[in-house]
């Protein structure tokens, strides 16, 4: 509860680091809010069957493979200076390994945890601190709620889609057979009764954290630098820093590689920050076009 007596803001920390891909997540989310089955269509690069964040998608957890260890990793794994041929020996990060088919093994034929990563991600709306979904939507059917976040009422949207083209994300997505637009509500209703999200209620390895904002950056700063003294230097945090292009997000993650690996903006912005001035230049212009217009009919009549 924050001082004034309101909701403090509540979000999700994401660490893909810990995510098996067992999608409990994406099962609990539709379960709950009742989210129509989005089809099953078998993506033969991966297990990801889902694809992407969609109207029928609210949470989406993405498969990456990467000839590149996990479990048991060199100190500075992850593009490290100097080379893996520095580091003084293997780190055991408590992270899940697997031998995959095809898999090349060590030169004593084990697989020693294998030549292959799979970096798993469960996506999911960011709510921004400056939501440019919220600036175009022409009814009202994007509020702010108490607890920070943003959230589509289906009985006000008219389908216009405006919201579509304005996320940096791309997550909202409208559906095809009302044409309404559709995303995750971070379980609003759950909110209100003091429970927690279901994805965040499902996750058995506590991939996707709920709780107050401020409280999950500190736990997330912890949790980088113990990865980062392990050894793992490619970890960083994605869309925490409130000095982002969309001034921070209710929802970040921590990643073991770039942000365009997990089909993340590396610079997302808000794509409705330039409108305050196109708003006074076209106001400028108009007052500009009255000018011309009066200036001629007062000349016509003299």
């Amino acid at each position: 509860m924050a001082a004034d007596g309101q909701p403090s803001r509540k979000g999700f920390f994401t660490d893909t680091s810990v995510c098996i891909g067992c999608k409990a997540c994406e099962v609990a989310c539709k379960e709950w809010n009742q989210v129509p089955e989005d089809g099953l269509d078998f993506l033969a690069s991966s297990f990801d069957n889902s694809g992407r964040l969609s109207a029928d998608t609210w949470r989406h957890v993405a498969f990456i493979e990467q000839r590149q260890p996990l479990g048991h990793q060199d100190p500075g794994v992850g593009r490290p200076e100097g080379g893996a041929g520095d580091a003084p020996g293997p780190v055991d990060l408590g992270m899940p390994s697997f031998d995959l088919p095809g898999q090349r093994t060590g030169e004593d034929g084990g697989s020693g945890g294998g030549d292959f990563r799979w970096l798993m991600s469960s996506d999911v709306c960011k709510h921004c601190t400056s939501a440019a979904c919220l600036d175009v939507c022409p009814t009202g059917a994007l509020f702010r709620t108490e607890f920070d976040t943003v959230v589509v009422q289906e009985d006000i949207c008219n389908g216009c889609g405006y919201c579509v083209p304005a996320c940096p994300y791309g997550v909202i997505d409208r559906r095809e057979v009302d044409g309404r637009a559709w995303k995750c509500t971070l379980c609003y209703d759950r909110l209100g009764d003091g429970l927690e999200p279901a994805c965040a209620k499902a996750c058995p390895t506590d991939s996707i954290q709920f709780g107050d904002l401020d409280e999950l950056r500190e736990r997330a700063e912890r949790r980088v630098e113990d990865l980062q003294e392990a050894g793992v230097s490619s970890a960083r945090l994605y869309g925490e820093d409130p000095g982002n292009g969309v001034d921070g997000a209710g929802a970040f993650f921590l990643l073991l590689d770039e942000p365009e690996v997990y089909g993340l903006p590396p610079d997302p912005v808000v794509t409705t920050r330039d409108l305050p001035s196109m708003w006074r230049h076209a106001g400028a212009a108009a007052v500009v076009l009255l000018a011309g217009a009066a200036a001629a009919f007062a000349g016509r009549r003299s």
